[in-house]
């Protein structure tokens, strides 16, 4: 999957504007997201100070129904 198909996957739950771990300024959006079971991980980079960070957000987990194997 591409970057700009992985951020369109996204677009109404990108964090913006987020503060880099370095030096504070705002980055407008992550550089790439990468879903997982359970989370979402951001990588950041700072243009300002050319920081580069990862950020997780950690949701809790939702019972999955699994289908019937056979009918």
């Amino acid at each position: 999957m591409t970057k700009s198909t992985m951020v369109k996957a996204h677009s109404g739950e990108i964090p913006r504007h987020n503060p880099c771990a370095q030096c504070g300024t705002p980055i407008a959006q992550p550089d790439w997201i990468e879903p997982g079971e359970g989370r979402v991980s951001y990588l950041w980079t700072c243009h300002a100070c050319n920081y580069r960070f990862e950020a997780v957000a950690i949701f809790d987990e939702m019972p999955i129904a699994h289908p019937p194997l056979a009918a």
